[in-house]
């Protein structure tokens, strides 16, 4: 009996690309829905986003190198960027708020070489190697063909965080404040809440959950001081595609150009990169302001 294919490759293969694709879109999901927090409430586009995202991987690797638990690793790598995500929002991007958008884009665009450099000279310009866990190594059944732990673990934990990312903002009275902020800020100070506080720990979130990919995605790609370059563009194609400040956009774009970029790769691998940018276009096209998104929205 032959096997059933599909533009000539076998199903199962093509099965297990889009849950490929989805591990990916997981990694896209949280860088994404730190620059859509960003931007949805304080109207900043952190052009140092990808750097956040590098910095964390190599924070998460000299901390497994040092202490031997990716656990550890895990927690401590998107503290150490949330940390330091509200140092750069408290000292550089504070001042410029209510000069235009054009002022903290370009001072994070160049906080980003700044970062980018500070690693080259304190790790050197070749990188890190770095793979999953032990426990977290081979591969598993999943009914189609076995397909790496490691990967799944991603696709479960990312969802984990999004889950409790969505509770927080929509069954706490801080997520209130922050959606409230969102779609008025004006309103929001005029009730006596300090915005800056708000726009405080919404940077520092959003920091927090670049470090916390790029640990997450070190044991998929390695560490070197470029890494969050091509990421940091791969998340405003997730940005723009699901809608700027949504999240649940940022969700569904995370997964649909993840697997767009997994499904290109198997068939047109020197593709890759115009077809995520093709996908955007195609979006614009239909929906301006994108799959999700809204006027002054964050949901």
């Amino acid at each position: 009996m032959s096997e059933l294919t599909l533009g000539g490759f076998p199903l199962d293969l093509l099965a297990l690309q889009v849950v490929t694709g989805i591990a990916l879109g997981a990694i896209y999901v949280l860088v994404g829905i730190g620059l859509s927090l960003i931007f949805g409430l304080m109207n900043v586009v952190n052009f140092a986003h990808g750097a956040f995202f590098m910095l964390g991987a190599y924070v998460g690797v000299f901390l497994y190198g040092y202490t031997g638990s990716f656990w550890l690793s895990l927690v401590a790598a998107p503290v150490a960027m949330g940390l330091l995500g509200l140092a750069v929002e408290r000292v550089l991007v504070r001042p410029l708020y209510g000069r235009g958008i054009d002022d903290p884009l370009l001072l994070t665009f160049g906080l980003s070489y700044v970062m980018i450099e500070a690693v080259r000279i304190a790790f050197g310009l070749t990188g890190l190697p770095f793979g999953a866990p032990p426990e977290l190594r081979g591969g598993i059944d999943i009914g189609i063909g076995y397909f790496p732990l490691y990967r799944l673990f991603l696709i479960v934990f990312a969802g984990l965080v999004v889950g409790a990312l969505w509770l927080f903002i929509e069954r706490t009275s801080f997520g209130l404040v922050i959606r409230a902020g969102a779609r008025d800020p004006q309103i929001v100070q005029v009730l006596g809440i300090r915005i800056s506080r708000v726009w405080l720990a919404i940077f520092g979130l959003g920091c927090a959950l670049a470090g916390l990919a790029g640990i997450l995605a070190a044991p998929l790609q390695g560490v070197t001081p470029e890494m969050g370059i091509p990421v940091l563009a791969e998340a405003f194609v997730v940005t723009v595609v699901g809608g700027m400040g949504s999240l649940a956009g940022a969700v569904l774009a995370g997964l649909i150009v993840g697997i767009v970029v997994a499904m290109t790769s198997l068939v047109a691998p020197d593709m890759t990169k115009m077809a995520i940018f093709a996908l955007m276009a195609l979006v614009l096209l239909v929906r301006p302001r994108g799959l999700l998104g809204r006027a002054g929205a964050l949901g």
